[in-house]
């Protein structure tokens, strides 16, 4: 799609999101993978068996550092309170730019979307960060000629804060404009639902008398060690939810063009 289209997406089409490198530089991205090292670390990898987290860790992809870089803030305000420090024979990727205690990446390409979606641009999710927190945004990306930064701001002053060359530093992701506006929230009693109060009835009962279960060596919970009903996408009674059901997402990479 041209940069500054603003034509209809044709029909059945596959939507695309393009990023246009800024001449003279280069953008590391990939689609964000399922694994992290917390999770890696956990007893038995057993972080792995929150299918909510698994999806969200890869739904978009991620910006790397082309270079790795220490910072402190001194705790102040302006923007000379904000050391950055390159590795050696190398350029910094952030530097500070709005003062207050935030560490800014300038992102070296225009990023356009299919008409009616705009971009998330957030950190790397579940990927915690000791002293220092990204800062999230929305950008109408099927229109705008302006390029973005991904913000950090520090949580703690007086801390050497670090990324490595290769570590993400920005995950972004298409979002319908206006859905969320088209949306009718309620909030009723689940006795009014039924069949959802039904199977969450037989969920409640069978989660407790697995969790009992689980401490009996030998027991086929204690075999099983985890209850896959949601992971596997059926309900409580046995019966499938949805036919679309996701347990993993298989983002495409971003193919270079000339």
């Amino acid at each position: 799609m041209p940069v500054g289209s603003r034509n209809e997406t044709v029909a059945g089409s596959m939507p695309k999101l393009v990023a246009y490198t800024i001449d003279g530089h280069a953008i590391d991205i990939r689609p964000a993978p399922l694994e992290r090292d917390w999770m890696d670390a956990t007893d038995q990898r057993f972080a792995y068996r929150c299918l909510p987290l698994n999806i969200a860790n890869a739904h978009g992809w991620e910006l790397l550092c082309p270079s790795g870089f220490s910072a402190r803030w001194d705790g102040l305000n302006h923007k000379e309170t904000v050391r950055v420090k390159a590795d050696l024979g190398t350029h910094a990727p952030a530097a500070s730019h709005f003062g207050h205690g935030i560490l800014t990446f300038h992102v070296p390409c225009l990023f356009r979307t299919d008409p009616g979606f705009d971009l998330f641009v957030t950190g790397p999710i579940n990927r915690p960060k000791d002293a220092i927190a990204p800062l999230s945004g929305v950008i109408e990306t099927d229109w705008s000629p302006y390029t973005f930064t991904m913000n950090w701001r520090f949580t703690r002053s007086n801390t050497k804060i670090r990324f490595e060359r290769g570590e993400p530093y920005c995950h972004v992701f298409p979002v319908e404009r206006g859905a969320l506006e088209r949306i009718t929230p309620e909030v009723m009693p689940l006795s009014k639902a039924p069949a959802l109060e039904r199977e969450f009835k037989l969920w409640s009962e069978g989660r407790s008398t697995f969790n009992a279960d689980l401490q009996q060596p030998g027991s086929e919970a204690a075999q099983q060690r985890w209850q896959k009903t949601y992971f596997r996408g059926v309900n409580p009674s046995g019966e499938e939810a949805r036919a679309d059901h996701r347990s993993r997402l298989r983002l495409k990479d971003f193919d270079e063009k000339d």
